[in-house]
């Protein structure tokens, strides 16, 4: 009885396990629309994150537009976790929450940490998972009283598909960045991408920055405010829902600095993107790269 009673718990059991690991995860979460300005929700936002010990690195008007702003915040837990994942782990230090100001109430969504986790961090992440489902859960008590909702949006991928996330045959992986400059040390690249980011070079913003003299890593949030090919170009084509994607990084490591493809990393922070609307930004993965570049310089 007791062989027959495990003979047909096994298949559900199989079964189970196997929705766990199958699981979709969206790239951001809605919280809805609350009362009141962009202002007033900015404070509320910082708040709860300040109260759950994370702590605000940045923020900025994104395309420089009054309406809408990303709020980019860490932990100390999170940064130790991700500088231990040796390739680009530190990207994953940073996550965002976007505001949308419409008329006298303002939406408010943020990048859903799983998600970047997954793509980020790939197998690394099984070492870390209990540290990093706590960083998630912690953002979630966070900011869910502040709005009415919780609804994931903007596509969906399971953690299998995140942690080998390429847009098309023969597109980008993770694991191809752009390599952008070869300094003679840590200390003379630093120097160099903070004074063009202080001089505003190619229409740039330092929105904000995670150094790590230690570790020898830094990670530059960079806005891109261009208008003719910055965030004021692109970002209407593709999106403005999805404005907790930004801003986008150069991370210095040792003496090289790199970003991550924009090939790789748009269509990652926009999953549902069609082949016919990302024809209409094909030049913009060029154009990061080439300021990027510059910034190096």
């Amino acid at each position: 009885m007791k062989r027959y009673f495990y003979a047909k718990l096994l298949p559900i059991l199989i079964l189970y396990f196997q929705g766990l690991t199958a699981q979709e995860i969206h790239p951001y979460i809605s919280l809805g629309e609350v009362n009141g300005s962009l202002e007033q929700t900015e404070l509320k936002v910082i708040a709860a994150l300040e109260s759950s010990g994370f702590e605000i690195l940045g923020q900025y008007h994104v395309e420089n537009n009054q309406t809408l702003k990303v709020i980019v915040y860490s932990r100390k837990d999170l940064q130790k976790i991700t500088l231990q994942v040796k390739d680009r782990g530190a990207l994953a230090a940073a996550l965002k929450v976007g505001l949308k100001e419409e008329g006298t109430a303002t939406s408010i969504s943020y990048l859903n940490p799983e998600y970047l986790f997954q793509a980020y961090l790939r197998d690394a992440y099984d070492s870390h998972a209990d540290g990093l489902k706590k960083i998630c859960s912690d953002v979630q008590v966070a900011l869910h009283p502040i709005g009415k909702e919780n609804i994931g949006f903007g596509g969906a991928k399971t953690a299998e598909e995140l942690r080998k996330y390429h847009y098309k045959i023969m597109m980008p992986y993770f694991t191809d960045p752009v390599e952008l400059k070869e300094f003679s040390s840590f200390e003379e690249g630093v120097q160099i991408i903070e004074n063009n980011l202080k001089s505003k070079k190619g229409d740039t913003e330092l929105v904000y920055s995670l150094k790590f003299s230690d570790h020898q890593v830094a990670v530059f949030g960079i806005g891109y405010l261009n208008t003719e090919k910055g965030e004021e170009h692109f970002l209407p084509i593709i999106g403005e829902d999805h404005l907790a994607a930004m801003p986008y990084e150069i991370i210095l490591q040792g003496k090289s600095a790199t970003m991550l493809n924009g090939r790789y990393r748009l269509a990652l922070h926009w999953p549902e993107l069609t082949m016919g609307t990302f024809m209409k930004i094909v030049h913009t993965p060029g154009d990061y790269k080439d300021v990027f570049e510059s910034l190096c310089k």
